[in-house]
């Protein structure tokens, strides 16, 4: 089938030309825009993508356990990381929104962006098998592997804080909330995280409790290392 001269440009930038036009196009169809859009080749598509990082990182690091490999992982195939790709690609301008969406910036948010990406990675899967789908992704995610961050950062504050204490044989924290304010659907969040035996005490805000907590946690980071630094 002649390919869309209007995802020519598209097609150009992935690298890949579609058998089945329609698995494009489908993949690049919001809900708000049709009935029949990208939820389902994106759960297929999500799937993909996860065991194609993860058996790629298992190759790349033979020496990381399951923990570390989880986290680098999670952060490649984070909505972060797949809105990256989509701007890489340009994805933006061919996605297909209904109105609502189109008025909100839908073009421009990073879930959006994000379905439209593994939506693409189950349609070439559909369109072509396994292995094509797994090549485009390794070229999709040529940088990001050649990239990696540190596993040490990817961990969140609260388990670097556990760490920190388990290092030291202290206790553990303990997080209390102590606020919550806000109406039912915007909520805000004050907690305190407590470490008594290092008499370490800071609280924080956030928009859940496990942001709070781990905004308390990083605070609390932050003030066990001056006081090990000093």
């Amino acid at each position: 089938m002649a390919q869309d001269n209007a995802l020519l440009p598209l097609c150009h930038r992935l690298e890949y030309t579609f058998k089945n036009e329609s698995l494009l196009e489908q993949a690049l169809t919001h809900r708000s825009a049709a009935a029949i859009n990208n939820e389902r080749l994106e759960f297929l598509g999500d799937g993909i993508l996860n065991f194609v990082i993860a058996a790629r990182l298992f190759e790349q690091y033979p020496d990381l356990q399951e923990g570390d490999l989880s986290r680098l992982r999670a952060n490649l195939v984070n909505k972060d990381a797949l809105a990256d790709i989509a701007r890489m690609l340009q994805l933006g301008e061919h996605v297909n929104l209904g109105s609502g969406e189109l008025k909100s910036g839908g073009r421009r948010r990073d879930s959006i962006l994000a379905d439209a990406v593994e939506g693409i990675f189950g349609a070439v899967f559909l369109d072509s098998g396994f292995d094509t789908c797994r090549r485009l992704i390794l070229h999709l995610y040529t940088h990001k592997l050649q990239n990696i961050a540190d596993v040490n950062t990817l961990k969140d504050a609260k388990t670097r804080l556990q760490e920190l204490l388990q290092s030291r044989q202290h206790s553990l924290p303990v997080y209390r909330v102590i606020e919550v304010s806000g109406k039912a659907h915007k909520q805000m969040f004050t907690v305190e995280c407590a470490v008594a035996e290092l008499d370490c005490v800071t609280v924080a805000r956030g928009e859940s409790r496990r942001k709070a907590e781990q905004a308390a946690a990083e605070l609390a980071i932050e003030k066990l290392n001056d006081k090990i630094a000093s």
